[in-house]
């Protein structure tokens, strides 16, 4: 069993407030990190603010939307810290689209994009070293409305429904070689804290960062070996 030490997380999306946040939990459990993202300047300064030493952290950028950087991006972290053995997933971007009838096909391509196709590349790039090391994890955070389907979001949900489908589709593959595959599902991230600062209800289904966090940290030890497939939903206050 390798300790938490020694295990390697790479958190996408890493520059974000919820980054942030899963990237300081993660550090203070004594995981190495590789932050992923598509600025490398943005990534140094999350690494300083969470005083991550040179030797427990490694950049991974590029845009994962396309297969080929994604790969690189991996693969720079894996040369770094040796390999990954959880995937973080947080690429996050929103478009509703409005009504089906006449959004933008644009909508839908860069939410598509950014979320089915970001998810694919990178799990293709480190997926198969889990299995080959027979232990791993993959946490991606998605939101409610790929299952409540709101009028005027059909260009978001339509992404986020195609990007569950697909992890609970390599949750199955995956499945007795020592790697999980889960879901968080969010209504909202409150970044700024207004569920606490001014509760009302239509915020009370708010998820704050900490509390992802800590989801997808219990994901991600060794006695949640058994929870794979599941879409964990965060949003039960409503």
């Amino acid at each position: 069993m390798t300790p938490s030490s020694d295990r390697v997380a790479l958190v996408t999306g890493a520059t974000g407030v919820l980054g942030g946040v899963v990237v300081r939990t993660f550090a203070d459990d004594g995981w190495r990190l590789g932050l992923a993202g598509t600025d490398h300047a943005r990534l140094e300064a999350v690494a300083a603010a969470t005083a991550l030493a040179d030797d427990r952290w490694a950049p991974g950028v590029g845009d994962l939307s396309d297969r080929s950087a994604a790969e690189a991006a991996a693969a720079d972290v894996v040369s770094r810290l040796g390999r990954i053995d959880a995937l973080l997933h947080l690429v996050g971007g929103y478009a509703g689209g409005g009504p089906i009838v006449d959004f933008a096909d644009d909508d839908l391509r860069r939410m598509l994009d950014q979320h089915l196709w970001s998810t694919l590349n990178i799990a293709r790039a480190v997926v198969p070293g889990m299995v080959e090391r027979g232990w791993g994890r993959v946490v991606a955070v998605t939101a409610s409305t790929a299952v409540t389907t709101p009028p005027k979001l059909a260009a978001y949900s339509v992404a986020k429904g195609a990007e569950e489908t697909l992890l609970r589709t390599l949750a199955r593959e995956v499945a007795g070689h020592g790697v999980t595959v889960n879901i968080v599902a969010v209504r909202k991230i409150d970044t700024e804290r207004v569920r606490e600062t001014a509760p009302e209800p239509k915020n009370a289904g708010w998820t704050t960062p900490e509390e992802v966090a800590a989801t997808m940290r219990h994901l991600c030890a060794d006695d949640a070996a058994a929870i794979t497939g599941q879409r964990i939903a965060l949003d039960g206050r409503t």
